[in-house]
């Protein structure tokens, strides 16, 4: 399926926008509410396009790529002293509710592959 709007081995033109066309797209963006995204849709325009628009207005340099540097920073890691311990769970418990019935249910933690398996089957 051809989706160029041209006859068939015609490349596609990239489209110029006008200056004025742009500033009034990014100020469309600037107002409380609106998304980049419902801006271009209703400019006709990529969202990714009007983003670097957008961008640019601020005075970011939408052509080069954003700088990335590895840098390691040492941190001092302090051991908080810890509450008394919870005793270790012993078992799965389940609640199950629907409407004025309330099922509780106790599953040995040991068994956790079997508990699975029986919740699947009831949820099916």
């Amino acid at each position: 399926m051809d989706t160029n709007e041209g006859g068939r081995g015609e490349r596609r033109r990239r489209r110029r926008h006008s200056a004025e066309f742009k500033a009034d797209a990014v100020a469309a963006c600037s107002r409380p509410g609106v998304s980049i995204a419902s801006v271009a849709l209703a400019n006709g325009v990529n969202a990714n396009l009007l983003r670097r628009w957008v961008l640019a207005a601020e005075g970011h340099d939408v052509r080069s790529e954003p700088e990335r540097s590895a840098s390691f920073v040492q941190l001092q890691v302090e051991q908080l002293p810890s509450p008394a311990s919870p005793a270790p769970v012993a078992d799965i418990r389940i609640e199950l509710r629907r409407g004025a019935t309330t099922i509780n249910v106790a599953w040995p933690l040991a068994e956790s592959a079997a508990c699975a398996a029986w919740m699947r089957e009831l949820l099916r």
